[in-house]
Parts: C-alpha cells; sequence; structure tokens
C-alpha cells in the first residue's frame, strides 16, 4: 500500500470515528484522531461528548507509551488555546509524534492556522488537505455557526410525487415510509434545534422529540415560530418530560398574560422584531444563535417552509418523495407564500444527492447563496 493510499485510509477511519460523537458535542466539531508507529495503529479517539477530552487527547492516551516518533491523523486543525480543555497542540507536541495529516483547517478565528503553526514551530512535520472535502461535509454546521454565531439550517420536507404535503382533507400521516421515518430521527438525534410554525402545533399537535430503534434519543430543542402566541396551552410540546426546552418565538403583538402563562410552564418565550407581522426568521436565528443552538431542522408546514427560503436562512433541502400522487388544488404543496414571477428568481440547489430509502426516494442538495 503507497503512502497516499495509507493517508486515504486512515483519514475516512478518522471519519468514522468523528461520526461516533454525533448529537454530543456541540458545540464543538466532530473530530476523530488516529495515531500510527511501524505502519501499525496503536492509538484511537474521538470527541465523544462536550467538555471532555478531545480525539487527539484520547488517541494519544489509547497509544500510551508508543507515540514517540508515531504519527497521527486527525480531520480537523487541533486546538492551541485553553478552553473546557487544554491545548491539543501541547500534548502532541510533548507526546513525541513526529508527522501529522490533517483534513482541514479550523475555521474557527481563534484556533485556524494557529495549531498547524505551533506544530511546525516544533518540527512536526504537518500535511493538510486530506480529503478536505469529506472533512467539511462533516463540520459543515460547525464551521457556518463557528464563523457566524447562527445555526446551519435544514429544510425537511416529505410529500408525494406532485410535491403534496397533504391531502385536502388535511391527512399528512403518513406520506412517507418507514425507513424515512427512521432516519428523520436519526437527523433529530444530531441536531441541536428543530422548528415549527404554530399552524403545525394546532394542527397536527406534534412531539418534535427523537425516538430511536433500541437506545435513547438526544431531543433537539423545540422552536415554535408563534407571532399572536396561539398556541394551545394544552400542546405536547408545552407537556413534555424532556431534557430538552420548548421555546416559543412571538413578537410584541402577543398577549402579555400568554407569554406569562407559557413561562409558568417551564417555556422559554422569545419576542423576536417583526417582519410585516411575522417573526423576521433571521432575527430570529441570531438569538438561537446565542443560545448555542448551532444547528437547526425546519419540519413545518407549507408557511414556514416559504418564509424560510424566501429569507435566506436555510443552508440545505432534504426533501422524501413517496410514491403516492394525490392532486387537487386545495391539497396543500411543499412551499405556501406567494412564489416567484420567473425562474430566475427561483431558489436554486446545487451539489444534489438521490438514494433511495425503503419506497421513498431522497434528495437532498444546496442551496446556491451566490442568487
Amino acid at each position: 500500500m503507497g503512502r497516499d493510499e495509507k493517508d486515504t485510509r486512515l483519514m475516512r477511519l478518522c471519519l468514522g470515528l468523528a461520526c461516533r460523537g454525533e448529537g454530543q458535542t456541540s458545540p464543538n466539531p466532530l473530530v476523530g484522531a488516529v495515531i500510527t508507529r511501524a505502519g501499525r495503529i496503536v492509538g484511537k479517539g474521538y470527541h465523544q461528548r462536550v467538555g471532555e477530552p478531545h480525539a487527539e487527547i484520547e488517541a494519544i492516551k489509547d497509544a500510551g507509551k508508543t507515540t514517540s516518533g508515531a504519527e497521527m491523523w486527525i480531520n480537523l486543525e487541533p486546538c492551541d488555546h485553553r478552553g473546557r480543555t487544554g491545548p491539543c497542540t501541547e500534548a502532541i507536541i510533548n507526546s513525541g509524534i513526529k508527522r501529522v495529516i490533517l483534513g482541514m483547517e479550523d475555521p474557527n478565528p481563534r484556533v485556524k492556522g494557529k495549531g498547524i503553526a505551533k506544530l511546525r514551530k516544533n518540527g512536526i512535520e504537518v500535511k493538510v488537505g486530506l480529503l478536505e472535502d469529506e472533512c467539511r461535509r462533516l463540520n459543515e454546521g460547525y464551521a457556518k455557526f463557528i464563523c457566524t454565531r447562527t445555526p446551519w439550517v435544514i429544510l425537511k420536507v416529505a410529500a408525494s410525487l406532485d410535491g403534496k404535503t397533504a391531502t385536502r382533507a388535511g391527512q399528512s400521516r403518513w406520506i412517507s415510509g418507514e425507513k424515512a421515518l427512521s432516519y428523520v430521527h436519526r437527523l433529530r438525534n444530531k441536531m441541536d434545534g428543530i422548528l415549527v410554525g404554530v399552524d403545525t402545533i394546532i394542527k397536527d399537535d406534534p412531539l418534535l422529540t427523537t425516538r430511536l430503534h433500541g437506545k435513547k434519543g438526544r431531543d433537539p430543542v423545540r422552536i415554535v415560530v408563534d407571532s399572536k402566541l396561539r398556541v394551545p396551552l394544552t400542546s405536547r410540546v408545552l407537556n413534555l418530560q424532556s431534557e430538552a426546552i420548548t421555546i416559543v418565538a412571538t413578537t410584541d403583538r402577543a398577549l402579555p398574560r400568554k407569554h406569562r402563562k407559557l413561562e409558568q410552564m417551564g417555556a422559554k418565550v422569545l419576542v423576536i422584531t417583526q417582519d410585516n407581522g411575522r417573526v423576521d426568521l433571521p432575527s430570529l436565528m441570531k438569538e438561537i444563535g446565542a443560545l448555542n443552538i448551532t444547528s437547526l431542522l425546519i419540519e413545518g408546514g407549507s408557511t414556514i417552509n416559504a418564509s424560510a427560503l424566501s429569507s435566506g436562512i436555510v443552508d440545505k433541502v432534504i426533501c422524501f418523495y413517496a410514491p403516492r400522487i394525490i392532486g387537487g388544488k386545495q391539497s396543500p404543496g411543499m412551499v405556501g407564500g406567494n412564489g416567484v414571477e420567473t425562474l430566475e428568481q427561483a431558489v436554486s440547489l446545487e451539489d444534489l444527492r438521490v438514494r433511495r430509502l425503503g419506497e421513498d426516494v431522497l434528495i437532498e442538495g444546496y442551496i446556491k447563496k451566490s442568487q
């Protein structure tokens, strides 16, 4: 096996290790590390949860006394500052590791380039950019949040082949099949927050929790966009036994007594700037970013979907198409609002991926931000 092939194989191992921390490390990134000596893996580690040792420290601990003269693979540049834990660069230097292969620079301004420079200054060979696209995709949410302090936003939609999200009578459970539903709950487990409009709460009374087969999931923070505080006090999102809180985002049009009642029930109420009488979504993103909600899944109806897309807060779209045709002018579509006048004004996606999930087809892509 050649050097490049070996480096690639070990970086893929790092990425696989990093994924084990999904849903546990926010607002930190997902990081895995592998150490080899004389062509043999002697240490592996990953960042398991926020506040605990970083991947590099775990791998060095796993390697024990075999790190002198060894090589290390990491999908993200090691930190060179003291936060909840000490600088990883110091641990690498003190371990005697002679060569470090990195997937990408850390986009965090506190880190970017500093960890690499520190290692090189201390005589360690550093290679940067191996499987960089894959490494960036793994931590795309972290990268956006750390640079903008606003969450990475995914818009998720489930629809029939003709783009309908419910029948004319409002029946929508379940358009998607079991595998698609399971995928969505695994996605919820990775996200910090989940957002819907108040109409979804009134119509469907969803739980917005994570339910995984065979193990306990991590509930995202539930966020309800409700400009006039119409949310019923009996709604299940307000009456859950969950470690995650429910946030209701409203405006100054809401009645103060309803505001007080919601907070008495344990909800957090955020009064957000108006946009034509509705909650201004970009302002809401700044507010929830300040709460360290780094990633957000929108699972609302056509109205909130339209607002999210037109406001420019969406980064990625995930759409499940079920093999059904519903039809009818009164059956709701995926995106409401007034729509656009010309094709040039349409929201465009790039870097599309298509795959089967049971009987459904999953299409995902990124919003073209240069429109």
